[in-house]
């Protein structure tokens, strides 16, 4: 099991670690609109999307890296004050109960709209845009998909860790 897990977070990992270039990359064209827009009169449409596209890809495949590195939001009014083994039941029930039926439920409800995008290879969300909605949409999927894999590692290691 605790080679699978492994692998798993390897795998977020590695993503993140090509993702993470983006909000360098981000910053540089959102800082060249902004000189291009106000030093030169300059405006591009497909600029500005590049920028959206960035960012919902770093945050999109990003989450899965945040849930191993468990630094994503939770309210612990509760879990704070909890002992490790109560700690452990909360986590376990929260991606079983919560987590992932809820990756599955909004697979389930974008893939329509994600393989009709495909099928018509949906074009720029504005004139003179990127023509690439497709790809876009398929970043939920993708979400869904790296979430639910490292929720799977994170379930591993909670019952690797079973009071015995």
């Amino acid at each position: 099991m605790e080679r699978i897990a492994n692998t798993l977070d390897g795998l977020n990992a590695g993503v993140v670690s090509m993702v993470r270039w983006l909000a360098i990359l981000m910053v540089l064209v959102q800082f060249a609109i902004v000189v291009g827009r106000y030093a030169f009169g300059l405006n591009s449409i497909a600029a500005q999307e590049s920028v959206l596209y960035m960012h919902a890809t770093f945050f999109m495949l990003g989450a899965g890296y945040t849930l191993l590195v468990d630094k994503h939001v939770r309210v612990d009014v509760f879990y704070a004050r909890a002992s490790d083994t109560v700690r452990r039941r909360i986590d376990i029930f929260g991606h079983l109960f919560f987590l992932m039926p809820s990756m599955v439920a909004l697979i389930y409800w974008s893939w329509p709209s994600v393989r009709n995008s495909w099928r018509i290879l949906e074009g720029p969300l504005s004139v003179g845009g990127i023509e690439a909605v497709f790809l876009l949409k398929s970043l939920i999927p993708a979400f869904c998909i790296l979430v639910m894999l490292q929720s799977l590692a994170c379930l591993l290691r909670l019952f690797m860790r079973a009071p015995r």
